[in-house]
């Protein structure tokens, strides 16, 4: 496929990564210049890569200490970072949120901090799989990393959401229908579902392994279980606080009030910025 963009970019996208839902995120190799003549955009997400390397661009400054979000999207900024790395010579700790932006910080030669050592960090720059627009609440997990990117999200300054138009909804689960996830104690499983099922309604699905026989596990050794909720209007920041009280959830995948600014891409290069504009629903 031949797409003319309007944005100057040059990258080079890698083979594959495997994310921490134990799925495969495959890409062609290809290096191009975006903006200056046809390029070539197999196996390539525009929409994400242009929404990455813009939060880069905008947010990422000399000195700070930056957290590295999870997912396919993120895979672009961490390319956007090492080039500007090299190019100006930034000094950058990274702080990732699961074990693959651990290994995508090393890779690509980054500086690897945590939070024993950089307990504040300036700014977080991650995905989401679905987007709330106006209160900009998001259901993040989907890759299986949601505890430790919230814990991350939490010591930042900034939280920065980066993703492609089709995650930008009008109400949670308009086109996100894995459901929410929810990371618990493996023992607890059971009952949990059994509690937010009679709560609520709709179905808590013990998350499976993609590549091995059993429940997948998460980088913090626990179990997901994936909330399909009924389509009804809700208070999330009372759901999240229902679900977190019962003994075992270690955590959720709303993420409420957290973040800062979305950047949403689209396929012909172009980014939009969106700002919290309504506060969360309080019932």
């Amino acid at each position: 496929m031949q797409l003319l963009l309007s944005k100057s970019i040059i990258f080079t996208v890698i083979d594959k990564f495997r994310l921490s839902s134990g799925k495969y995120f495959k890409m062609s190799a290809v290096s191009f210049t975006v903006g200056r003549k046809n390029c070539s955009t197999a196996g390539v997400d525009v929409s994400k890569m242009c929404a990455a390397h813009r939060a880069i661009d905008k947010h990422v400054k000399d000195g700070m200490i930056l957290g590295i979000g999870s997912g396919s999207t993120i895979v672009y900024g961490v390319q956007r970072l090492a080039q500007r790395t090299k190019d100006e010579n930034l000094s950058v700790v990274c702080v990732p949120t699961s074990y693959q932006a651990r290994q995508l910080i090393i890779d690509y030669k980054l500086t690897l901090g945590n939070l024993d050592t950089h307990p504040k960090i300036d700014c977080t720059i991650d995905g989401a799989d679905e987007i709330e627009k106006g209160t900009l609440t998001c259901i993040k997990g989907g890759g299986g990393c949601l505890t430790q990117e919230k814990i991350v999200a939490s010591c930042s300054e900034k939280l920065i959401i980066v993703a492609d138009g089709a995650k930008e909804v009008d109400h949670l689960g308009q086109k996100w229908k894995k459901g929410i996830p929810i990371e618990v104690i493996p023992m607890s499983c059971k009952p949990i579902q059994q509690k937010i099922e009679g709560k609520y309604g709709g179905e808590a699905i013990l998350r499976m392994s993609a590549d091995k026989a059993g429940p997948l596990v998460t980088d913090n050794g626990n179990f997901l279980l994936d909330w399909v909720f009924p389509e009804t209007k809700y208070c999330w920041s009372s759901v999240h606080n229902y679900l977190k009280l019962i003994p075992g959830v270690v955590e959720t995948g709303l993420f409420i009030d957290m973040t800062d600014e979305c950047l949403v891409g689209d396929s012909q290069g172009n980014v939009r910025q969106l700002k919290k504009t309504e506060q969360t629903l309080e019932l």
